[in-house]
């Protein structure tokens, strides 16, 4: 173990709700820092591995329920950054005036390792990948350690870390309503658009959760943002960092930008910008927030035109499957609000046809319909079929099929398409309608490309 030693949490009464795996790995790092740990889930975890170790560590299980009793006497409650304040057991500790963190602040306090946040509604994933490996291309010493709300919990990445290492953690609202002390030596927001307003209340709680990544900041860390619209403009305002501006849209040359078909740094050309792998505008954005930090962080032109230039996408945004008859087929279950499709869209100039729909929030589809013109069809699913079949016939999409999920979309979506043509799943939606997670219902949808591919060869 490489983390820092700290006595903070030594017979301190915690408790953490939720049993996803960073309220287990934040229980068993409590548990090594001598708190006095109790775990709480409505549901028992599917794995009964999951609770014989927490108990074997000490640590007290509740399920079924949540027990206001279990407050008694404690003194910090980590949260999973999905549950929200609304919870009966949440919004009581907040009645209390009981500390609440997610697990990420946790990492934090442990991390011997500098930290680069990223954060933003959309391209998160993305930029985080694309920086870890820029830092590791030819690196000599230490290493970037992917963490956070990309899918491995901060505090068990955390716990290696060592100080010639660097921690590069995606970050979501959700995590960064729950930290204090947090600060990272680079900070990026991609973009803000609308999203989770069933969670944060509003647009403007929203803004304010993401912007809590730069809120610990100082003259000595950086803050890189994009420059592409007035409101991220302004938002940078607020930073006590050094702001490290990105732009596509040749908004300024002070940062990372493209200009005349360059990705440039402070005048410095790197590389022509179509030669980075993966499509779309979305991933030039993408790629000027990760050579922004590749730069501060001393990394050389050539170690970032080689990780742009063969980088393919991460799983689930926009992620090319496969080739059937002349059709790619890409998965981009990741697009779970309008924003992340209008861009998967914009990437492809072939005809397309698209799966799409999921959980029902409130939202109509009309923003869709100027990135509809290029359909080919379109298949919906999900409580929001309607509301996006809809938009398609407004935009005059020719065939639109209803059907009831990702997995029967995928044969219907072939019989559909021609020859040159992109298959493309961006639902638009969340997946809690039919799926646990986009990861679920993005790999159904992968399952089902391979086997229609069988199937097609076999014919």
């Amino acid at each position: 173990m490489q983390m820092k030693k700290i006595t903070a949490y030594e017979n301190k009464k915690v408790l953490v709700i939720g049993l996803g795996k960073s309220g287990v790995n934040a229980a068993k790092l409590l548990c090594e820092l001598g708190a006095d740990v109790t775990v709480n889930d409505l549901k028992a975890p599917k794995d009964p591995k999951v609770a014989a170790g927490l108990r074997q560590q000490g640590i007290r299980l509740v399920t079924g329920g949540h027990p206001l009793s279990l407050l008694e006497g404690t003194e910090l409650v980590v949260k999973n950054p999905g549950i929200p304040y609304s919870n009966v057991l949440v919004a009581a500790a907040v009645k209390q005036h009981l500390p609440i963190i997610t697990e990420p602040e946790l990492a934090f306090e442990i991390l011997d390792a500098p930290l680069i946040g990223i954060t933003g509604t959309n391209g998160k994933t993305t930029t985080t990948t694309m920086i870890a490996l820029m830092l590791n291309q030819g690196a000599t010493k230490g290493q970037a350690l992917l963490a956070g709300n990309i899918g491995i919990p901060a505090s068990q990445v955390a716990q290696k870390a060592t100080a010639a290492d660097v921690m590069v953690t995606e970050l979501s609202s959700f995590q960064l309503l729950g930290i204090t002390k947090l600060k990272p030596h680079i900070a990026v927001l991609t973009n803000i658009y609308e999203a989770h307003t069933d969670y944060h209340g509003s647009r403007e709680n929203y803004v304010k959760a993401k912007m809590r990544i730069t809120m610990n900041q100082d003259q000595a860390d950086f803050f890189v943002v994009n420059w592409d619209a007035a409101e991220w403009r302004q938002l940078s305002q607020l930073s006590h960092a050094q702001v490290v501006p990105f732009s596509r849209q040749d908004k300024t040359e002070a940062g990372a930008y493209l200009k005349d078909g360059w990705l440039c740094f402070k005048g410095e050309k790197i590389m022509l910008a179509s030669a980075i792998k993966v499509p779309g505008d979305h991933n030039v954005e993408n790629a000027l927030a990760a050579l922004a930090v590749a730069k501060l962080m001393g990394k050389s032109n050539e170690q970032i035109a080689e990780v742009l230039q063969t980088f393919s996408g991460v799983r689930h945004r926009t992620q090319y499957v496969t080739t059937i008859n002349g059709r790619k087929f890409y998965n981009d279950s990741k697009a779970t609000n309008m924003e992340a499709t209008e861009k998967a869209l914009a990437g492809f100039t072939a005809p397309v046809v698209l799966m799409a729909g999921g959980l029902d929030r409130g939202f109509t589809f009309e923003r869709l319909e100027p990135y509809f013109k290029n359909l080919r069809g379109l298949i919906v699913f999900g409580e929001t079929a309607e509301l996006v079949a809809a938009a398609g016939k407004k935009a005059g999409v020719k065939k639109i099929v209803h059907t009831k999920d990702v997995v029967s979309a995928v044969p219907l979506a072939y019989e559909m398409s021609q020859a040159g043509d992109v298959v493309l799943l961006s639902p638009a939606c969340a997946s809690w309608d039919q799926y646990p997670t986009f990861e679920v219902r993005g790999d159904l949808f992968i399952t089902a490309v391979t086997k229609l591919q069988k199937q097609v060869e076999v014919k």
